[in-house]
């Protein structure tokens, strides 16, 4: 069964955008992780645009699944890493002007602003995972880094089938295939593989499907479920989705 960590990010935008103290991304944690999630799942921005300090140190005293917080590789990012002892500190690009993360970690490219935080979190006694796109040469450099586990971002496969499953079409396919070798390729490369950005109720099995892949990281699309139908439910019907099954 492939696990499910919740991305309580969106909870934090709701908060900000009004300046206020509710909804809480800790409520939101708990709630999920009772209705059976395997991980909760943050992004701390440079712009605190949404996650908050407090919100970390509050996760980290209160999830008993997985906390996994996604970060960018830069000194203030590795010392906050340090200080709030996530279990899984997943490196992602991040520049000021984007709404969301837009693509993968360029490890050709930034190999050596990404080594170095990698080695300084893994001497901390964190485990690490870097966020790529499906492509094979970046799936062999994070092998050549010697990391211990890649994020697929399956952001392009998402947008081909944003309104549901389409098995007929080319570019469905392609991108379905595509993750499906890249996930393999990781693992012949000794990297635990993850996966997610964009998925939704409708197009998640097939990306559950894949054997190699042990988690999805998925937020935007259950958030704005749980708005409907709470969290409790949203978070249910996401592992129905993806796996038959609930828990």
């Amino acid at each position: 069964m492939t696990k499910l960590g919740v991305n309580i990010d969106h909870v934090a935008t709701v908060r900000q955008a009004r300046g206020a103290v509710e909804p809480d991304p800790v409520a939101a944690a708990v709630l999920a992780e009772l209705a059976g999630a395997h991980g909760i799942t943050v992004h701390i921005r440079g712009d605190r645009r949404h996650i908050q300090d407090r919100d970390l140190e509050l996760l980290r005293a209160t999830v008993k699944t997985r906390l996994n917080i996604e970060m960018a590789a830069t000194r203030e990012m590795v010392d906050i890493a340090r200080r709030i002892g996530p279990d899984l500190v997943t490196l992602v690009p991040e520049r000021p002007e984007e709404i969301t993360t837009e693509g993968g970690l360029n490890l050709i490219a930034q190999v050596d602003v990404v080594t170095p935080a990698m080695r300084e979190l893994e001497e901390a006694g964190l485990e690490v995972s870097l966020f790529i796109d499906p492509d094979s040469r970046q799936i062999e450099a994070a092998g050549q880094l010697r990391a211990q586990a890649v994020e697929l971002n399956t952001a392009a496969y998402a947008e081909a089938v944003p309104l549901g499953l389409a098995e007929w079409k080319e570019e469905f396919q392609a991108k379905l295939h595509n993750l499906i070798g890249s996930a393999r390729k990781a693992a012949d490369c000794r990297l635990r593989v993850l996966a997610g950005h964009g998925l939704t109720y409708r197009n998640v099995r097939p990306v559950s499907d894949i054997p190699e892949v042990e988690e999805l990281n998925i937020g935007h699309n259950i958030v704005s479920r749980a708005v409907l139908v709470g969290m409790d439910r949203a978070v249910r019907e996401m592992l129905e989705a993806m796996n038959g099954q609930v828990g």
